[in-house]
């Protein structure tokens, strides 16, 4: 399939089936059956014989676009936000369909005591400070939906235990802006978290610093505000209105 986005981008006239056989090495009835539902769902045009890109790949090529440069953009602010507090920095997404949050990409702390965990790691919403913050600023009706249907595991002995209790955190979140976890995800760890916004107001991402909670303890304020601040950063430069 990626072969035929390939092929066909590169021909500004688009290709005939038979031409695209040939490029592909591939027998016609084979690629008629990944041709016909990519026309039908946008991302092919079909017209005197030849298939040319539709309006949906041109859709997905400025998504992935603007993936990229969000990449770039909150890169650069995890790695300042390191410089000013050498803890772990992650930047976190939501996954909607399975519930989770997702550490996307991850700045391990330099000190030797650290918190560590790789890319692509997972956690429930509820769980971890990144996830509550994603969870706090999602549209209402789909957060009480999540809460109304969620069964609450503990991870921890500090995991919230409840629906009620995690919906008095989720208000704490939106008014304060912030998230602070302790010791609810991994024992011994603290994660504070800040959300990311787009130009057109929507939650992107969460900022988390992480660290060991000792640390924490010494330096907590510190971590909330430098996590507010950098998250407003990153806001900012993907053109959330200030």
């Amino acid at each position: 399939m990626l072969g035929i986005f390939d092929f066909i981008a590169r021909s500004p006239d688009g290709l005939s089936l038979a031409e695209l056989a040939n490029q592909l090495e591939s027998p016609k009835s084979s690629l008629l059956t990944l041709l016909r539902p990519l026309v039908a769902s946008g991302y092919l045009v079909h017209a005197s014989g030849r298939y040319s890109l539709g309006n949906e790949s041109f859709v997905l090529a400025s998504n992935i676009m603007s993936a990229r440069k969000f990449a770039t953009v909150v890169r650069g602010v995890m790695v300042e936000l390191q410089r000013r507090c050498p803890e772990t920095i992650i930047l976190a997404v939501m996954d909607r369909a399975a519930q989770t949050v997702m550490y996307t990409d991850v700045l391990e702390s330099p000190q030797l005591i650290r918190y560590s965990v790789p890319p692509g790691t997972t956690r429930p919403l509820y769980g971890s400070s990144a996830g509550q913050v994603l969870l706090a600023f999602q549209d209402e009706r789909w957060r009480e939906q999540f809460l109304r249907k969620v069964r609450l595991k503990s991870l921890t002995p500090r995991t919230i235990a409840s629906t009620d209790a995690l919906r008095q955190r989720l208000t704490e979140v939106r008014d304060a802006g912030v998230c602070v976890s302790i010791s609810e995800a991994v024992d011994g760890a603290t994660g504070v978290s800040a959300p990311i916004f787009g130009s057109d107001g929507s939650l992107l991402a969460a900022l988390l610093i992480a660290g060991p909670t000792d640390r924490y303890g010494r330096e907590g304020q510190n971590w909330s505000d430098l996590v507010k601040e950098f998250a407003s950063r990153a806001s900012r430069a993907v053109g959330y209105p200030s």
